[in-house]
């Protein structure tokens, strides 16, 4: 199903945009990355809403100009799918306790399941600078690397830094920033936007020091500002770079946001998974 909303702009002179809602065949919808010149959407498939289920029913939607197919359909190795990456034609997916990585020009070849040590169970998102990436952990607070210089052969993760509740990571001229998601569900003074200046010799500092339940983080198309998602309370909002100031996006909607997720920015476009209500809200910049 498709229909089209209205975004309402911030300012005096606020401008009113299309606001396209997607959900044709989305089930627990977390995650999205463009592909293609449309995007991928990852989904838990689960009976319910549970990001640690071991139902194995996780698949993924391609999704591009209003038309939609399962591009990796329910194999039994996606579980609960969220943060995704591209790499050539290798899509690294985060999943529970692991990272599957599917080759996307042989999809009759089985994935390649990277596992995290025990107890890493939250692995969330995905993003990389040069041939390394980097993978959050929410329950346990740490963000792990390993070396895809060959996709199709990606290192042993290690873990390179620890940060309160990483959720959604985002890395623009070397720097890395990440969205803190408290896991009992309670935003506490430490779970805000990070930023790590220098990821040879990483430290968190907060970019953005007001405590919420972070969870995407993208960048605008301009660079000039961090898109970010929030489930407490629930919306998303733009960072400005420079002065750090943060304001709502307003959207209008039938059915406000519950629990926005991993959201792309692509082309100028948004595509905000809405989780719990198995859906992706779409609108130009």
């Amino acid at each position: 199903m498709m229909a089209v909303l209205f975004l309402a702009g911030c300012g005096p002179t606020p401008k009113s945009a299309a606001v396209t809602i997607f959900d044709e065949g989305l089930r627990y919808c977390e995650s999205t990355c463009p592909y293609d010149g449309g995007i991928l959407i990852a989904n838990f498939g689960s009976t319910q809403l549970d990001p640690l289920n071991t139902e194995g029913r996780g698949y993924v939607v391609f999704y591009k100009d209003g038309a939609s197919e399962v591009l990796i359909p329910a194999d039994g190795n996606l579980s609960g799918p969220r943060g995704m990456y591209l790499r050539g034609s290798h899509l690294f997916i985060c999943d529970v306790n692991k990272i599957v990585v599917y080759n996307l020009a042989a999809k009759d070849e089985a994935p390649r399941v990277i596992e995290l040590p025990e107890g890493e169970a939250f692995v969330n998102d995905l993003a990389a600078d040069g041939n390394d990436l980097y993978a959050s952990v929410t329950n346990t607070g740490h963000i792990f690397r390993l070396d895809i210089t060959d996709p199709a052969q990606a290192g042993t993760p290690e873990l390179w830094l620890s940060v309160p509740g990483p959720n959604g990571l985002a890395i623009r001229d070397g720097a890395m920033y990440v969205a803190s998601y408290s896991p009992d569900g309670e935003a506490k003074s430490e779970h805000v936007v990070y930023r790590i200046g220098d990821l040879q010799n990483p430290v968190a500092e907060p970019f953005v020091a007001v405590p919420g339940q972070y969870d995407g983080i993208a960048f605008s198309s301009d660079g000039k500002s961090l898109y970010v998602t929030n489930w407490a309370p629930a919306g998303l909002s733009r960072i400005d770079m420079q002065t750090r100031t943060v304001e709502p996006v307003a959207l209008t909607l039938d059915q406000p946001l519950v629990g926005p997720a991993d959201m792309t920015v692509s082309d100028g476009t948004l595509y905000v998974p809405d989780l719990p209500n198995s859906r992706v809200v779409i609108f130009a910049e």
